[in-house]
């Protein structure tokens, strides 16, 4: 009986780990370029006692969580400073803390210093990977290479000079990315690739996040089903256990 309550109480495991991560796409999907997570795969295995395995069965990660490296949809902001990656790439960025990273979000702006930041607070870094710093300016146009020309607030009218490039790259199928701790893109273990500026950048767009409000609200409404389900059987497995025991019992006790 107990290997029923244990595979039971392992699904209902399962399961509160898939609801977390769906929870967690849905408080990001207005987040522009979030990445939607994806849940953990794993393979079943059997526990061993004295050296053999018993009938007890249990599922085990077998590594760490990916994300869904779909575009989500470019939306029109008519804002200069709001860019977007066109297809395949990232932005190379450094966070407040932790080494640089990689993102699809350009909600941009300068910070008191000119420190190019997007809404996370993380630097856009150049081609030199370091952070970019803008000249105060009156305009500003960014062309698909990811180059920002600049007029000065000094300048004349129509002058234009080259600021800085964002550093963009389109990693290889060859290399793994996986999300850190504080929910970056980085490659596990390694550095990140230089940049090659083979993203197309466009400006006055903004990439909405690829999460699916509606698939995720559908999958948490299944995965609370197969909860209950589960607990329903926990309690099934208590009943039989109970009414055994009364079966057992001696007449008269």
């Amino acid at each position: 009986m107990d290997r029923m309550i244990y595979t039971a109480l392992n699904a209902i495991s399962v399961l509160r780990d898939a609801q977390v991560t769906q929870a967690q796409n849905l408080a990001n999907q207005s987040v522009p370029g979030y990445r939607r997570d994806l849940d953990n795969e794993g393979g079943t295995v059997f526990a061993r006692l004295f050296g053999a395995e018993t009938a007890r069965a249990f599922r085990q990660e077998t590594g760490p969580a990916g994300f869904s490296q779909e575009s989500g949809r470019l939306v029109p902001t008519g804002q200069k400073m709001d860019i977007a990656i066109a297809d395949a790439g990232y932005f190379m960025v450094q966070p407040e803390t932790g080494a640089p990273a990689l993102s699809r979000r350009g909600d941009l702006r300068a910070d008191a210093e000119g420190t190019l930041r997007n809404g996370a607070g993380d630097a856009l870094l150049n081609v030199n990977g370091d952070p970019i710093a803008l000249p105060p300016y009156r305009d500003v146009v960014i062309n698909e290479l990811g180059e920002i020309h600049v007029t000065p607030a000094d300048g004349a009218p129509g002058e234009r000079v080259l600021a800085a490039t964002i550093a963009t790259v389109v990693p290889g199928e060859d290399v793994t990315l996986r999300k850190s701790e504080d929910g970056r893109i980085r490659v596990p273990d390694g550095e990140l690739p230089p940049p090659d500026q083979m993203a197309r950048v466009r400006q006055g767009v903004l990439e909405s996040s690829n999460v699916n409000a509606v698939e995720e609200m559908i999958g948490q409404i299944e995965l609370q089903r197969q909860f209950e389900l589960g607990l329903k059987l926990v309690t099934s497995a208590k009943q039989i256990d109970e009414t055994g025991a009364r079966l057992l019992r001696m007449p008269g006790t």
